[in-house]
């Protein structure tokens, strides 16, 4: 039985802010009472923020690049963005909570090879999405850390609507990492587990990488 991904309306709406948020993490000068971050005041490891804030406004200066735009510059612009996101990001913690249980069971060949094939999907997925910029502004609400883990809150201001995000990272060997993205309540990783678990309750791992493999597939074909 063929099986395939269908996007549900809070996937692709938690898909277009991931990375477009990522691109568009822009902070205005404090201004007394303001809370939002004053530039260049963050420190390298200073936090979960410090770590993040940087590798953002690099996103923001790609995407805002003349020479980078337009078709002849995608697949440079592809590349300089998932350099970028791949210092931030943490796609094989996020694969390993994507997949559960299933990735205790599986071999570490087989663990390598679906966080190759989940990097590439949101490669894919994400990418086409930052051409969506537009100016929206981020304003930093707080930073909250237990351990080795933490949440960083921000507001998404698109055209006076304020949408509250929350990047969910945990502690690396040398930073913060982000694993999930959660907003207005739906969690990025949530998402893909309800997708997933359905496959693999009809077809087996080796079925779910055939589904990966065909979607991105489907993307080069369609050149996105």
């Amino acid at each position: 039985m063929k099986t395939c991904m269908h996007w549900t309306a809070s996937t692709r709406r938690v898909l277009f802010f991931t990375v477009l948020l990522g691109a568009l993490w822009q902070f205005p000068a404090m201004a007394a009472g303001d809370n939002t971050v004053p530039a260049n005041t963050a420190t390298p490891s200073a936090g979960p923020l410090a770590d993040l804030r940087p590798v953002l406004e690099d996103l923001t200066a790609v995407l805002g690049d003349e020479s980078l735009k337009g078709a002849a510059h995608r697949q440079q612009r592809r590349d300089k963005v998932m350099s970028l996101i791949s210092r931030s990001f943490d796609f094989r913690e996020m694969s390993r909570r994507v997949l559960g249980r299933t990735w205790r069971e599986i071999s570490p060949q087989d663990q390598d090879y679906f966080t190759t094939l989940m990097t590439k999907l949101l490669e894919n997925v994400y990418i086409g999405k930052l051409e969506g910029y537009s100016g929206q502004t981020l304003e930093y609400v707080g930073e909250a850390v237990k351990e080795d883990r933490a949440q960083v809150s921000v507001l998404l201001d698109n055209n006076g609507v304020k949408i509250p995000v929350h990047y969910i990272m945990s502690r690396g060997e040398t930073s913060w990492l982000v694993y999930d993205i959660n907003i207005e309540g739906v969690s990025l990783i949530r998402n893909y587990q309800e997708q997933f678990r359905s496959i693999l309750r009809t077809d087996d791992f080796a079925g779910l990488v055939k589904v990966l493999e065909e979607k991105n597939r489907s993307f080069t074909q369609e050149g996105t």
